[in-house]
C-alpha cells in the first residue's frame, strides 16, 4: 500500500481475530521502530513483550477494562529508559545526573518516535493496532507487575493483531487550524473548529446509529475541565526522575 494513504487510513482496532502474530514478523515489527530517528543516539525506549494471560488480564483492569489488551494476538508496553543509558555513562567512568527535564523529553519523544514507526510497520501487513493510555491509570502497578528498574516509566500500551472489524475513520481537524504559516495565527480557528465539530457530531451519529451526540469541543471540555492522572507527578519522583 502506498505509504501516504496508509497512514491517512489509520484506525484503531479494538476486536481481533484468533490468528497469532508471530514471534519473528513480531520482531521485525519492533525493530522497524527502534529503527526510527532518536534525539543524540540516546535510543530511549524500551518495549516489553507481555504474553502471561494473568499479568495482561491485570493490565487490561488497571486500564479501565480494556479487554482487547487480553485478545489482541500481541500486547507490548512501551517505556522511556533512562536506566540502560545511566548504566553505560557509568561504564565509561561518568556519574549519571539524573531528574534532568531535558533528558525525560527526549525519552519520551523518542519512544512515542519509535512507536508510531512500529505501528506503521504493523499496519502496512495488514495488522490492527490500538494504543493504550490507559496504563498510566496505575504506573506504580504497572512498574511492579514489569520490574521496572529506577529511571524507566511506562508510557502506554500497545495492541497488535489481525482486525475483527472494520470502523470507519475518525476525521481530524483540517489544516487550516493545524498548519500555521510562519507565525501560530488563529483567524481561522474557531471556524474550523466549529465545522469539525459538525464533522464529529455526524461521525458519532453514524458509529452509535445516533446514539451519542458529540463534538470534540465537547470532549476537550471533558478531558480539560477537571485533573487528569494527578499521581503522575509523584510517580515519577518515585522512579527517580523528578524534574529540574
Amino acid at each position: 500500500m502506498d505509504v501516504i494513504d496508509l497512514l491517512k487510513r489509520h484506525r484503531s482496532i479494538r476486536k481481533f481475530t484468533n490468528e497469532p502474530l508471530e514471534d519473528e514478523l513480531a520482531e521485525s515489527i519492533i525493530s522497524s521502530g527502534l529503527s526510527a530517528a532518536t534525539s543524540s543516539n540516546l535510543q530511549g525506549t524500551t518495549v516489553i513483550r507481555v504474553r502471561n494471560p494473568e499479568t495482561r488480564a491485570a493490565i487490561a483492569e488497571l486500564a479501565g477494562g480494556q479487554a482487547y489488551v487480553e485478545t489482541a494476538a500481541a500486547f507490548f508496553v512501551w517505556c522511556a529508559d533512562l536506566h540502560r543509558s545511566a548504566v553505560a555513562c557509568e561504564m565509561a567512568g561518568g556519574e549519571f545526573h539524573g531528574g534532568m527535564t531535558e533528558h525525560f523529553i527526549i525519552a519520551t519523544t523518542d519512544c512515542a518516535i519509535a512507536a508510531q514507526n512500529a505501528v506503521v510497520a504493523a499496519e502496512s501487513v495488514g495488522l490492527g493496532i490500538c494504543y493504550i493510555g490507559g496504563i498510566r491509570n496505575d504506573p506504580a502497578q504497572m512498574t511492579e507487575l514489569l520490574q521496572l528498574p529506577d529511571q524507566v516509566v511506562p508510557l502506554f500500551g500497545l495492541c497488535l493483531g489481525w482486525p475483527d472489524q472494520d470502523p470507519a475513520l475518525k476525521p481530524r481537524l483540517p489544516l487550516s487550524v493545524t498548519l500555521k504559516d510562519e507565525v501560530y495565527n488563529e483567524v481561522d480557528d474557531r471556524a474550523g473548529i466549529t465545522a469539525y465539530d459538525e464533522q464529529m457530531r455526524e461521525y458519532y451519529r453514524e458509529r452509535t446509529g445516533g446514539k451519542v451526540d458529540r463534538t470534540w469541543s465537547a470532549d476537550m471540555s471533558s478531558l480539560l475541565g477537571k485533573e487528569s492522572r494527578p499521581h503522575i507527578r509523584s510517580y515519577l519522583d518515585s522512579q527517580g526522575m523528578n524534574q529540574r
